[in-house]
């Protein structure tokens, strides 16, 4: 299968998708578990369908399963959760151009809104209230040639990088882009321990220990988070 046949494979549910409508796969409240939010209760939108598929994934259920629904639905659904922080998620949220509007709304009602998105799509229409929350993904992960280095150029002050780091190729890779970008004088820099492999690969998760190590090694100044949800939950419950 060629790159641009398996892409097209994978938006495939969007196809017959309305304009003006969002396929959601689900919406829950919680508590957030990465970035510097992480502890608060936070309202999550979990958008469908997602055009990467990294190995370590922990979310590929939403990248088919899904419901249509309104961006008036939405906005009616997370303002009756009563709960000020509000992450747009995914799959990958940006190939819904609806979502634009929705954050801007969501904004619009005085909500923190955050914005996960995998760096591959361009976040220039994102708007300026938002929280971007963007990965640059690391070779393991099997997606790093989508990687969207403009948006660098994009992010402001305040946004953050997520690396997701599957082994110590991974985390030289990470510190390598780090100095080549200067992204630790310029953003807020979040180091995530992938926390599981997928059965298909002999490799093993990398252990937060052996990260803090090789990051207080590194000299970087730059954050180290573990999905707290997952240390909450079981690991495989979803809508928490």
């Amino acid at each position: 299968m060629t790159p641009s046949s398996a892409t097209g494979q994978r938006l495939a549910p969007l196809a017959q998708k309305p304009a003006g409508q969002l396929l959601i796969h689900e919406i829950y409240r919680s508590i957030q578990g990465e970035s510097t939010f992480a502890g608060l209760p936070c309202v999550f939108v979990r958008l469908a369908v997602c055009d990467a598929r990294c190995v370590w994934c922990d979310t590929p259920h939403a990248f088919t399963q899904g419901s249509l629904a309104s961006i008036d639905d939405v906005l009616k659904r997370v303002l009756e959760c009563r709960c000020p922080l509000v992450e747009i998620t995914g799959g990958e949220p940006l190939l819904q151009e609806e979502v634009f509007v929705l954050m801007t709304r969501l904004a619009d009602r005085g909500l923190t809104v955050l914005l996960e998105t995998s760096g591959a799509h361009d976040v220039g229409p994102v708007d300026p209230r938002v929280h971007i929350i963007m990965d640059l993904k690391c070779p393991d992960s099997g997606e790093s040639a989508g990687n969207r280095w403009a948006n660098l150029d994009l992010l402001k002050p305040s946004g953050q990088i997520k690396f997701v780091i599957a082994s110590k190729a991974d985390f030289d890779w990470t510190v390598q882009t780090i100095r080549a970008y200067d992204l630790d004088r310029r953003f807020t820099l979040l180091l995530s321990p992938v926390f599981s492999l997928s059965p298909n690969t002999n490799a093993a998760a990398v252990q937060p220990a052996e990260l803090a190590q090789w990051l207080l090694e590194s000299g970087l100044q730059a954050r180290l988070q573990l999905q707290l949800h997952k240390f909450i939950w079981d690991p495989q419950a979803r809508g928490v």
